[in-house]
């Protein structure tokens, strides 16, 4: 039978809560693959096996796979019965024909066995199936950087093998966490953010503040994109889409132009919360490099968590902009990040905004405009968007 077998790391560490764990990544396992030609998700002892129909492609089930955060490991497998008396012979017979194809010149073979009953040793295994395929081949084994590593998984009744292995994203399943709002603008780090937090076993919701009737639709054009993309690693995805711009325009009659961007910080965490909360959210999530921009220097930011009262994740928090970079370039979010658009980030901006805000003096400015309103306004004005994978 072709199949896929996917390795996990952390969640074996979770003791008695590991079911709990497996359960939610075979659940997301078959909602990622139910398009494309699997007959089944199965739980084995250590590992989970994907069937796979005859005609379904490896490249995409490949490519769904290495967006499954929890998974270790994968690779393309074969199951093999292990008949009596001679257990062995039907996985030499097919490890012969599938190796025979493959250019290679050593090899090594890497055995482990999930039942410990079985009759042989993981070393006797290497031994007797390594003599078989130099016997086949005429290759010969290399233990330390072999040119084709034969892997090999016992269980009661059959066995795997594979010829190849591909790295999974690890992390945790999507959604063991919990939920989490993610503020996202059209820019490079906020993206990155939400994905490492899908990682730690997060559902992300996500904001958006745009700055319309100020601005066109491109910033929002441009988060639509890339949410969709990171729909990818959770399956579904809500974005809210929040009016700022007229919010801003206020603030700007009614505030000295230093002190703008932590206001309009501060308004955003206020509405985000509220948005949190209807979704049943722990936490908040920023894309705030410590000393990036203005806003993100020590004493703004202790400014702007003091208008939240759920938790702020800031998991950029201690990363550069290279580090932040790389990371978008690989989840794939980089080349929509950098396309231009109009920004409510870059709406009434000043020249030069406060780094060092005080916090009585923020609430001294506050008390000239009406918060609650604006909070209320830009709650009123929010359209729901949702997005699917696959769409």
């Amino acid at each position: 039978m072709r199949c896929a077998i996917v390795h996990y790391h952390e969640l074996a560490l979770k003791g008695r809560n590991r079911p709990f764990f497996e359960g939610r990544l075979v659940r997301h396992l078959r909602l990622a693959l139910r398009d494309i030609g699997v007959r089944q998700v199965e739980a084995l002892p250590g590992r989970i096996r994907i069937a796979l129909l005859d005609e379904t492609p490896w490249e995409k089930v490949s490519a769904r796979l290495s967006r499954v955060f929890g998974i270790a490991n994968f690779s393309q497998a074969h199951s093999v019965s292990l008949s009596k008396p001679q257990p062995l012979d039907g996985l030499k017979s097919a490890i012969g024909a599938a190796a025979q194809d493959l250019p290679f010149v050593t090899f090594r073979i890497s055995t482990k066995r999930a039942d410990k009953r079985f009759p042989l040793t993981s070393m006797d295994v290497d031994r007797e199936i390594g003599a078989h395929v130099c016997a086949v081949t005429g290759k010969r084994v290399r233990l330390q950087n072999p040119d084709l590593t034969i892997r090999i998984e016992l269980l009661s009744r059959e066995a795997f093998f594979s010829l190849s292995r591909e790295p999974g994203p690890g992390g945790l399943p999507v959604g063991v966490s919990g939920k989490v709002a993610c503020l996202i603008s059209g820019g490079i780090d906020s993206p990155v953010a939400a994905h490492r937090m899908m990682k730690r076993g997060c559902k992300a919701v996500f904001v958006h503040f745009h700055g319309r009737p100020y601005v066109s639709r491109a910033s929002e054009e441009k988060v639509r994109e890339i949410i969709q993309l990171l729909t990818s690693y959770q399956l579904h995805s809500r974005l809210y889409l929040v009016p700022f711009g007229e919010i801003q325009r206020q603030i700007v009659l009614g505030a000295p132009a230093a002190f703008r961007v932590v206001l309009y910080r501060r308004l955003m965490m206020r509405i985000a919360e509220e948005l949190a909360q209807r979704e049943q959210c722990w936490a908040t999530v920023t894309g705030d490099s410590l000393g990036q921009v203005a806003s993100q220097t020590p004493e703004n930011l202790a400014v702007i968590e003091e208008a939240a009262h759920l938790p702020i994740l800031r998991p950029l928090i201690g990363m550069d902009k290279a580090e932040i970079t790389e990371q978008a370039q690989r989840i794939g979010t980089f080349e929509t990040s950098i396309e231009p658009d109009q920004d409510c980030c870059r709406l009434f901006v000043p020249p030069h905004p406060s780094t060092k805000t005080n916090l009585d003096h923020i609430r001294k400015i506050e008390r000239g405009f009406d918060g609650d309103a604006l909070v209320k306004q830009g709650l009123e004005l929010a359209e729901l968007a949702e997005f699917r994978f696959p769409p």
